[in-house]
């Protein structure tokens, strides 16, 4: 037993010390590593991702490296290195998220090197902003019809609201209205399992399923549920291709065994970030009272005295709803991802630094919002501030990093700010809130997606007649 223990700390010391060697003589970064080998921080860095990044910031300095569960997560976190970090050939993004695709929708690497670029492009297409008027007259449609659904008056969770009616109507628009769960029952049962996949995505992305059970089994159905929906849409194929929804198209374009699984990943990208900004949005409007009497006054404005049953709002409307729009903005900035991440697959200089292949570059959108130089008072929500960039062209402010960068930049940006300014703006015509809760903070324990709230937020809301 006594030798056995030994040759185990003399193990954990040659490591030690191999490790600190390299990192000098190759001008690494700063490296958090642990005690144990391949194990390095998970644990501490797994319990609260977020703060850990920030603390190992103000320690280390703005380029550092996690070691924790066999990988290299190094961070930059100066806004002058983030161009390198979208544009450099000597990164990639394909590589960086292969293997987590792999893992939550069990599409194999073969397949996803094929078919990745090909889906990215066709998606920025469709869902390009010159092509938007195809799926604006229909979305309004759709919210208008769930928005039916609410009681008159009624107390509830927001953040179950807002999921209870952006979930069909979203789906409808993008899939098709024969592709979604119709009766109440299918409703329900698609919402437990698809938040029981989204919360648990980012364990799934390095855990095997053994150690997820309730996870893998949700991920199952909803696997066996996009099946049914590519069976259904290949029934009824449109004739005519402005009739085709985005689900058509992908499965144009896919033409492998893994067409349903790419179909989840589609699914899951329309619904796991836009859906928790718009509960922010609203959460920071009915917050502030003086903000949400400015928007108010914009919506009533803009909308004149529409019948508020059956609104039809116009793309021109959206366009004179600029206060709703920089306050979505200030809320995507605030609740931004933990990290975005590319693969590093040749030596890469950063600072003074070298960053060497294999590592996986990290960039954390929810952090560089909250440099105080580009965005003054950064923990405030201030939608005054969006006033300073060209909303009418879509240019935001300097340091905004949330849809990403270069090659491989959020695909459905245009979609998901045009879904989320329309809904905030009927719901908030259509529904006077109050809250019962206070805004709760976000959960800092994830990286991957938008942030999500860390409690409950009541609100009771009464239909305007």
């Amino acid at each position: 037993m006594v030798p056995a223990v030994l040759c185990l700390i003399v193990v954990l010391v040659l490591s030690f010390c191999l490790f600190y060697t390299k990192n000098k003589q190759h001008n690494y970064p700063p490296c958090i590593r642990g005690w144990l080998p391949w194990f390095g921080v998970a644990f501490q860095f797994g319990r609260a991702p977020l703060d850990f990044v920030e603390k190992a910031r103000a320690k280390y300095g703005p380029v550092f490296t996690v070691l924790a569960a066999g990988k290299r997560l190094t961070f930059i976190t100066l806004h002058e290195d983030f161009n390198t970090f979208f544009t450099s050939k000597d990164v990639d993004f394909q590589q960086a998220v292969q293997d987590p695709v792999r893992h939550t929708a069990s599409i194999e690497k073969d397949s996803f090197n094929k078919n990745h670029h090909m889906c990215h492009a066709f998606i920025k297409e469709r869902l390009t902003r010159s092509n938007l008027s195809v799926f604006f007259a229909d979305l309004c449609d759709e919210f208008n019809n769930q928005l039916k659904l609410m009681k008159q008056e009624g107390s509830d969770d927001l953040a179950d609201i807002v999921r209870c009616l952006m979930y069909p109507a979203v789906m409808s628009n993008l899939l098709g209205k024969e592709c979604c769960p119709n009766c109440q029952t299918e409703k329900e049962e698609f919402k437990k399992h698809f938040l029981v996949y989204d919360e648990g995505f980012e364990y799934g992305t390095q855990l095997p399923e053994f150690f997820l059970r309730e996870w893998a089994n949700s991920k199952t159905w909803l696997l066996t549920f996009m099946e049914n929906i590519i069976f259904q849409a290949q029934k009824n194929k449109p004739s005519k291709a402005d009739a085709k929804t985005l689900l058509h198209h992908l499965m144009l374009n896919i033409t492998d065994k893994f067409v349903s699984n790419y179909g989840l990943l589609m699914v899951w990208a329309s619904l796991a970030n836009a859906i928790p900004i718009t509960f922010w949005t609203l959460g920071f409007i009915l917050s502030e009272p003086s903000v949400y009497k400015t928007a108010m006054q914009e919506i009533t404005s803009v909308f004149a005295c529409k019948d508020t049953t059956n609104i039809t709002v116009t793309e021109s409307d959206l366009g004179s709803l600029t206060y709703i729009k920089c306050c979505m903005l200030e809320s995507i900035r605030l609740r931004s991802p933990g990290a975005i991440t590319r693969k590093v697959v040749q030596p890469l200089r950063i600072q003074n630094y070298i960053i060497p292949p294999g590592d996986l570059l990290m960039l954390s959108p929810f952090w560089a919002h909250r440099n105080p130089k580009l965005f003054p008072d950064p923990e405030k929500f201030i939608p005054e501030r969006w006033k300073h960039s060209d909303l009418e062209k879509n240019v935001f402010l300097e340091g905004f990093v949330a849809f990403g960068g270069g090659r491989y930049q959020c695909p459905g940006r245009w979609y998901a700010l045009m879904e989320i300014q329309m809904f905030v703006s009927l719901t908030l015509y259509k529904y006077e809130f109050t809250l019962l809760d206070a805004l709760p903070k976000p959960s800092l324990h994830h990286l991957v997606g938008t942030q999500q709230p860390e409690g409950p937020c009541r609100v009771h809301y009464k239909q305007i007649k």
